[in-house]
């Protein structure tokens, strides 16, 4: 008998933004469905990150929110993991998935622009309001679930390979 598995972001519960609280909001209406499910969270993907860097980069000054850290997956692990809890039975809210490193935006950002070829300047500047607190404070990151194994720089010379 087949169940619903449901992708969720990691920091749902914990980051006051309004496409996570979204998630936030389709996960209890899951659990409160009366169906089997099961629901996986996973840090953000590395194809967000570079969409991200190239819209920042897009600007000849890339400007970056002081003191975040981020800790990308890549969407193949995410997928495999998926595919497995769809071929068991329900399983409820499974532990998170999350990338291999915690890393500071700026690092994340220069890996960006060298894998790119793009020369900007980087600025960080502190933000204020709950969403960047909880960002800063590490809300969307899962450290004790690092599980991935794909990095970053592994991610982006497969997607920027001449």
């Amino acid at each position: 008998m087949g169940h619903l598995v449901f992708i969720s972001i990691v920091g749902v519960d914990l980051v006051p933004l309004g496409y996570y609280r979204s998630k936030l909001a389709v996960e209890r209406l899951v659990e409160g469905s009366g169906i089997g499910w099961t629901i996986l969270r996973a840090t953000q993907f590395h194809d967000l990150l570079a969409q991200v860097f190239g819209s920042l980069s897009k600007s000849p000054l890339m400007l970056l929110p002081a003191g975040v850290r981020d800790q990308p997956v890549a969407v193949a692990e995410v997928a495999d993991r998926l595919t497995e809890l769809a071929a068991g039975a329900p399983a409820g809210r499974v532990e998170d998935v999350a990338g291999p490193e915690v890393r500071s935006f700026e690092s994340l950002a220069r890996a960006y622009l060298r894998a790119t070829g793009r020369r900007r300047p980087v600025l960080n500047v502190p933000l204020t309001g709950k969403t960047y607190r909880a960002f800063r404070a590490g809300g969307h990151l899962a450290p004790e679930r690092a599980v991935g194994k794909g990095t970053f720089e592994e991610y982006l010379a497969e997607r920027f390979r001449d």
